[in-house]
């Protein structure tokens, strides 16, 4: 059945290559930001390519802004696609880059006009309208993609890893620009990470994959603070998931536990001893032992406390989270 009021829908998608099946069914509502985040191998590119009409799925149906396009090619999609690597044409200037689309498209002079400017501006590029691609760096190459991406109106913005060539100082930069330049386009879009933080900075949901299939989904909220195991809460970054030997230790019901940081109070409780002390800039990386268990805290914490000194540390295990 076609869902109208969906940007973009995949229905019961399966897709196999030697030793990988991807077995996938996703939403996307107007107007909104889904990361799908995994690790390497995991399928995300390929959920991309199937949903740019680069692949064909063996069972399944996509659908652009409730019209079936599971059978057509990527030209006829109507989507707009990012990548890392940003294909700009070299002779052509940044304003002829941005107009491109919508020359082939037949727009009229006057709106190919407007549009470009309108896109310049937005995204900080009308000093550089008459620059070629080599005359820019990195993140103003990457502006410049993005926004030809954007030129026609898409009902759908694909995007695979469009930072992942930016140095780290840069990208913290772009991903709050590529945020707000999402929101007042309006567009939805679907962008491909491996990057936890990433995901959650831009995203209004996070679909987690993992071998082909969805692990969890929901708000990054949701899915940072609630993971639905023991492989998803690692993945997100959480250190301290408990088996039931460890839990049990603790005080914990025996089972496996995710115990947030939030949950750990140095500088009150119980002595622990302290094994490791990570100098992280403004927040310290601590790894403590408490009752022959092996527990991981940061944040800001004065005195830094010394490896194989102790450290009184409280464990709220009302903020334990059972996996």
């Amino acid at each position: 059945m076609v869902d109208s009021g969906k940007a973009l829908k995949l229905a019961g998608i399966r897709y196999r290559q030697p030793g990988f099946t991807l077995t996938l069914t996703l939403a996307l509502a107007p107007g909104e930001t889904l990361a799908l985040l995994g690790p390497s191998g995991s399928g995300k590119t390929t959920v991309l390519k199937i949903a740019a009409g680069l692949l064909s799925p063996e069972a399944g149906r996509v659908q652009i802004g409730g019209r079936d396009v599971t059978a057509l090619p990527p030209e006829r999609r109507g989507v707009g696609m990012l990548f890392q690597s940003y294909a700009l044409f070299p002779h052509l200037s940044v304003f002829d880059n941005v107009a491109f689309g919508l020359v082939e498209r037949g727009w009229s002079r006057k709106a190919i006009l407007a549009r470009v400017e309108e896109l310049l501006a937005i995204t900080g590029l009308t000093p550089h309208r008459q620059k070629r691609p080599n005359e820019l760096s990195g993140g103003e190459q990457q502006r410049v993609a993005l926004a030809r991406a954007l030129a026609p109106r898409p009902p759908v913005l694909l995007l695979d890893e469009p930072l992942g060539a930016l140095d780290l100082r840069l990208r913290e930069s772009l991903l709050l620009e590529l945020k707000r330049v999402l929101r007042a386009e309006g567009v939805a879009a679907l962008y491909v990470t491996h990057d936890q933080a990433e995901a959650f900075v831009l995203a209004h949901r996070v679909l987690i994959l993992r071998d082909g299939r969805k692990v969890q989904e929901g708000t990054p909220e949701e899915v940072f603070q609630h993971p639905s195991d023991a492989w998803t809460a690692r993945f997100l970054g959480h250190k301290n998931v408990l088996g039931p030997e460890d839990a049990a230790k603790l005080g914990l019901p025996r089972g496996t536990h995710l115990l947030p940081n939030a949950a750990l109070r140095p500088g009150r409780g119980e002595p622990a001893r302290v094994e490791e002390v990570l100098f992280l800039g403004p927040r310290l990386g601590l790894w403590l032992f408490q009752r022959g268990v092996r527990l991981y805290w940061e944040g800001p914490l004065e005195p830094i406390p010394k490896p194989g000194t102790e450290l009184p540390l409280a464990i709220d295990l009302q903020r334990a989270v059972p996996l």
